[in-house]
């Protein structure tokens, strides 16, 4: 098996003539003939375009918690979706859906829907900005919060062009967002202590938000240091900053009341999508009552397709399945065992590495033996990584072709898609080893 089979080079060529790169997410290009297209999947496994069957560890960059085409989610959505799917009037349905999110997350009091979450911290910065009556917000380097001009800052840039880490530059990370953005975002390593601590003292008044997510997701899954958290909501109460946790990637899928669950920690806001809906357009985010309160006394919010009758049933159907079934706990099972059989795979092969992240979602950086950081993490050796990524697909076994992309692990995984995974990886070790 290679790494693109026939028809997905054909697809890719007839796809580049009306989609930029032929694909509708800059994530989902691997490159000029490289690029997989994808038939159908079920459970943890999807088939391409010309019938190759892959374990997905992708699962969508993270939303499929339970498994593709999910026969409980799919058809609570079919049930609902035959009573209308878009309304300009909020249902008993979103009603529910809120009250389930405000049950399972110990920080949030109140809640609005959105369709990504992207528009979810969107939203949320506006909502500290308008509370706070400031405007800067403060930002982690490697740290992603969507594709929106105010937090696409400093995510994938080289270390090189942050600057020192005693006064980090802003690297803005697309072309056509303002230069003049810069002035409204201030920029600092993961897990530094000691520069939050002197940002916070020289800026703290200044600032409306500290925005982070509880791990890097789009940068190996980095975990917090013991401490990280709990430093910046303490500060942040103390120059009355609000605390905007991104669990966009990391609710609903670490634990049922996410990374605030996880670590004991209540931001002032908090973002979701990604496993709120196992793959449906939902998204949200909510927090304090006095905060979310402000919503419609002078601050806007709103979407025409922010109570979409798909996303918001898949999100009562997968919440409900998380709330009366171990999903998690079953997740966590098989994704330790992942996690324990690479690290002894590369032990056994002295091959320098770091895993970081959850048993649900986590990754490994090679040739390095700790990363805090993105700045770490940069020099971690990512193009034997992507070596073996590649090789793996070859075999029927599918991580996310970008390094920085986490591993996802859901419901339907089995034990058997675990070995699999690990004979896989024990034999392609080998060969990156010679």
């Amino acid at each position: 098996m290679s790494l693109v089979g026939p028809k997905s080079k054909l697809l890719q060529q007839r796809a580049q003539k009306v989609l930029p790169l032929g694909v509708n997410s800059n994530f989902r290009y691997w490159g000029e003939g490289l690029t997989p297209y994808v038939d159908k999947a079920k459970g943890a496994y999807l088939w391409d375009v010309d019938g190759r069957r892959f374990i997905d560890y992708r699962m969508a960059f993270g939303p499929i918690i339970l498994g593709h085409a999910y026969d409980e989610v799919d058809a609570q959505v079919i049930a609902e979706v035959k009573n209308g799917v878009l309304f300009a009037m909020t249902g008993e349905l979103e009603v529910r859906v809120a009250e389930m999110i405000v049950e399972m997350c110990p920080a949030v009091d109140m809640v609005r829907f959105a369709c990504s979450g992207t528009e979810a911290t969107m939203h949320a910065i506006r909502v500290a900005r308008a509370f706070t009556g400031r405007d800067t917000i403060l930002k982690f380097e490697g740290n992603y919060h969507g594709f929106h001009d105010h937090t696409l800052w400093s995510t994938y840039a080289p270390e090189e062009a942050y600057g020192n880490r005693r006064s980090p530059i802003p690297v803005k990370a697309s072309s056509g967002i303002p230069q003049s953005m810069s002035e409204f975002v201030i920029t600092l390593p993961f897990n530094d202590f000691e520069g939050f601590e002197r940002v916070m003292r020289s800026y703290g008044d200044q600032l409306a938000a500290v925005i982070t997510e509880p791990c890097q997701g789009n940068c190996g899954a980095i975990e917090p240091q013991p401490g990280f958290l709990e430093l910046i909501r303490k500060r942040t109460e103390e120059y009355d900053v609000v605390f905007i946790l991104d669990e966009v990637k990391t609710g609903f899928r670490i634990a049922n009341g996410g990374a605030q669950e996880y670590y004991g920690i209540r931001p002032d806001l908090a973002t979701y999508a990604k496993a709120m809906g196992n793959g449906y357009p939902i998204a949200a985010f909510g927090g304090r009552r006095e905060i979310m309160s402000i919503i419609g006394h002078g601050v806007s919010q709103g979407g025409t397709y922010t109570n979409n009758k798909p996303g918001v049933a898949a999100a009562y159907a997968t919440l409900n399945l998380l709330k009366t079934k171990p999903i998690l706990e079953s997740i966590q099972k098989r994704g330790r065992r992942l996690m324990d059989g690479l690290k002894d795979i590369f032990e056994d092969n002295n091959i320098p590495f770091a895993m970081s992240g959850y048993p649900a979602m986590f990754s490994f950086a090679l040739g390095v033996q700790a990363v805090t950081c993105q700045r770490d993490w940069d020099h971690s050796d990512k193009d034997s990584y992507l070596k073996l990524v590649e090789m793996a697909i070859e075999r029927g076994v599918m991580p996310d072709h970008d390094p920085r992309e986490p591993w996802f692990l859901c419901y339907s995984h089995t034990d058997a898609d675990v070995d699999e995974t690990l004979s896989v990886y024990a034999d392609i070790v080998k060969n990156v080893k010679r």
